[in-house]
């Protein structure tokens, strides 16, 4: 962490379903929190639009749960809720980032969307919404999903430069496909803050592209091979053929 200090915005990107990278999560948001220079934690796991401004650092998990309107079956509070109460207890705020349900439909039809990255970044963003739902989805949908992405994109880098605070730093805690240099959030923000991105990685980074996407890769233990594609299979009624290696 040392190595990537200063910074104004921090990205954290977890796979999900690795248990460890919220354990570091966790340990990443007391570290700052314990140098008196985190100025809030931002959340994939949460709308944008919630916050927990008006809670006291003594307010129960119950409370704060409610000020994030947490939906648990989507983001269990035992993964994310240490993260979240750390930075609580400390006086610090945490901030919903992502994009509404209620503002998903307008995005899908949203042409102005296609804009927002650069032509080579959108075919790869576009290719990854291919690779991410197994090859499942219908060619027609990939372009309306994409939007999705890019709209919840901006929507953490437009809560993150909300909080951001000269000398301290903002972290935001999303999946690793939203830290992504090249495609995700970093992409939206302003070239006048100081983006360090951590890519939390179980088993081995890929090299090329994807390693230079991030500044640091802190690996943890690979995960025993599971079959991601399964239950989108089912959804599909076993339409379509699988994305080796794809994950949530």
């Amino acid at each position: 962490l040392d190595k990537l200090l200063p910074a104004d915005v921090l990205l954290l990107g977890e796979q999900h379903d690795a248990a460890e990278h919220q354990q570091i999560e966790q340990q990443v948001v007391a570290n700052l929190a314990q140098r008196g220079v985190l100025a809030a934690v931002a959340l994939e796991m949460a709308d944008a639009g919630t916050s927990t401004d008006r809670l006291h650092p003594s307010s129960s998990e119950e409370q704060v749960r409610l000020a994030l309107r947490w939906k648990d079956n989507a983001w269990p509070w035992s993964a994310y809720g240490p993260s979240v109460m750390t930075a609580v207890r400390a006086g610090v705020m945490v901030l919903g980032a992502d994009l509404p349900r209620a503002r998903m439909q307008g995005s899908m039809a949203d042409s102005k969307l296609d804009a927002m990255l650069p032509g080579p970044a959108l075919t790869a963003q576009q290719q990854g919404i291919r690779t991410g739902h197994c090859n499942l989805l219908p060619e027609t949908q990939i372009t309306p999903m994409t939007r999705i992405q890019i709209a919840k994109d901006i929507s953490m880098a437009s809560t993150l430069s909300q909080a951001a605070v000269p000398g301290k730093v903002v972290v935001l805690l999303s999946g690793y496909g939203h830290a992504d240099r090249f495609l995700g959030v970093p992409q939206h923000l302003s070239p006048d803050l100081k983006v360090k991105v951590i890519r939390l990685n179980a088993g081995p980074v890929a090299g090329g592209d994807k390693a230079a996407a991030y500044d640091m890769a802190w690996v943890t233990p690979a995960l025993p091979d599971k079959d991601y594609c399964e239950g989108l299979r089912e959804q599909f009624g076993g339409k379509g053929m699988p994305a080796a290696g794809a994950k949530p």
